[in-house]
């Protein structure tokens, strides 16, 4: 799960610099969209794993990794497995202020997808904030 957060991070910050990049009210509103959508994403795996890290399973197992799922596995049998979380998933290795990386994970995506709506509220024609300028 913290891999699949890591592409959500990735992908967040892809299109925020194409979105920053482009001139256009289009690309922005389209790119203000993607960064929601890849934000909420990665809210939804890093609050997964927040839930796996307090209520651990019983067994913990160490499943295989995302590129071993992928090589054995069609990929509607991959996406589910993901999401189930194994053993190395609950673990917490690390801390600050109290928060595991997921728990602090899921805050970063959180603001991010609050920027994104910010944004797209920006863009719309009636945003308060487009008419002054």
């Amino acid at each position: 799960m913290c891999i699949v957060q890591r592409y959500a991070l990735l992908s967040v910050a892809a299109f925020a610099a194409l979105t920053a990049a482009s001139g256009k009210k289009f690309i922005h509103v389209a790119g203000a969209v993607l960064i929601l959508l890849a934000a909420v994403f990665g809210a939804f795996v890093a609050a997964r794993q927040s839930w796996l890290q307090w209520y651990p399973p019983a067994v913990a197992t160490c499943g295989r990794d995302f590129y071993g799922m992928i090589e054995s596995f069609p990929l509607q049998r991959v996406i589910p497995m993901i999401f189930k979380g194994s053993g190395d998933c609950s673990a917490v290795d690390w801390t600050f202020l109290g928060g595991t990386i997921a728990n602090w994970s899921f805050i970063c995506f959180t603001l991010f997808g609050v920027l994104a709506l910010l944004l797209l509220w920006r863009q719309s024609p009636s945003g308060r904030l487009s008419k002054v300028s």
